[in-house]
């Protein structure tokens, strides 16, 4: 590991106005508050409803509320990830829009897309760059306006997913706190299983692909459960033995927000008690590249400098891994 590592000093987050619960979808779809609940731990998620707002919106506020409790001149800032499976549009990146926004503007940026796995892959590049010495400040944003791609007549999709995003500021650390380790997976054999199909190169939009729904997120819950489970406690597990941490070692398990169930399940994989475990589901759904930074933000009074922190995360593609990290900061 080098001698400077890349260290969270400070977060922000922005989670729309608008509450979706379950009673409200209960006259949208054949569901009810107590299936949704049991299955997925979901009472509520954040919807942004603002005509011409998309991903950048959210990002954009979650940057400024992190800039709001700290002292920086976002100039400072060398470099802007935005992780999102929902940018804004094609071909111009989202990351760089937010960035000129926020007055970012000695950053480059650029989006980086690997489903729920986002904002870990874009961790690991962020921290690469910091530990070379490229960069002393790199903005992390994971957000995702989900509900551009849910179709709200599929009970088996719209109950889960929400809006939302989540910043994270990393920085230089010579104390031997921030990223750790990290052990990051793929496997194309799960593209079939959670995609959305239409609207890229292979299919680009049509009439027909429109009629056809396939604009929406398709999503084989059992199979994409089954792997979740497995892979995300795997490489934690993968990350304790590297690092000889035992489940004693370990302060916070922060896990993406997919479903209460897969989350106490990998949890119980790990022998880990779920008083270590971040969750915060109940409020947000899944909010796919925001689901890790929202959970830093709203446990961010409980996490102690020094902390030992587990991240982990399971998405399409299938993308999955986990990062473990030293807490930089007390709030």
């Amino acid at each position: 590991m080098s001698e400077i590592s890349a260290a969270i000093t400070a977060v922000g987050k922005y989670v729309p106005d608008y509450v979706l619960t379950n009673q409200i979808l209960e006259t949208m779809v054949d569901t009810n508050d107590e299936w949704i609940t049991s299955r997925t731990g979901i009472k509520e998620r954040r919807i942004l409803k603002e005509k011409n707002k998309g991903t950048s919106f959210l990002a954009i506020n979650a940057a400024k509320d992190l800039f709001n409790k700290i002292d920086i001149d976002p100039k400072d800032i060398g470099l802007v990830i935005v992780a999102t499976a929902t940018p804004d549009m094609q071909a111009a990146a989202t990351s760089v829009y937010v960035a000129t926004q926020i007055g970012a503007t000695n950053a480059f940026g650029y989006d980086l897309v690997a489903a729920c796995s986002s904002f870990l892959y874009a961790i690991s590049t962020a921290s690469s760059f910091i530990e070379s010495g490229k960069h002393k400040k790199i903005l992390v944003i994971g957000a995702d306006m989900n509900s551009s791609m849910i179709d709200y007549t599929d009970r088996a999709t719209c109950i889960i997913f929400g809006d939302g995003a989540g910043a994270v500021l990393l920085e230089a650390n010579k104390e031997g706190l921030g990223v750790q380790d990290e052990y990051l997976r793929s496997d194309g054999i799960g593209r079939e299983f959670l995609q959305v199909p239409a609207g890229g190169s292979i299919e680009p939009a049509t009439e027909q692909t429109i009629k056809d729904k396939k604009h929406f997120v398709y999503q084989d819950g059992k199979t994409v459960f089954k792997w979740a489970v497995s892979n995300m406690a795997n490489v934690c597990e993968k990350i304790l033995q590297r690092n000889n941490l035992t489940i004693n070692d370990i302060d916070w398990l922060t896990a993406h927000q997919a479903n209460k169930r897969i989350i106490n399940a990998t949890a119980n994989r790990m022998d880990l008690p779920l008083n270590k475990v971040m969750m915060n589901i109940e409020k947000y759904g899944n909010t796919t590249s925001a689901t890790i930074p929202l959970l830093l933000n709203d446990y961010e009074k409980q996490l102690k400098k020094g902390d030992n922190v587990i991240m982990t995360a399971f998405g399409g593609g299938f993308t999955w891994g986990s990062i473990y990290l030293k807490w930089a900061y007390n709030s």
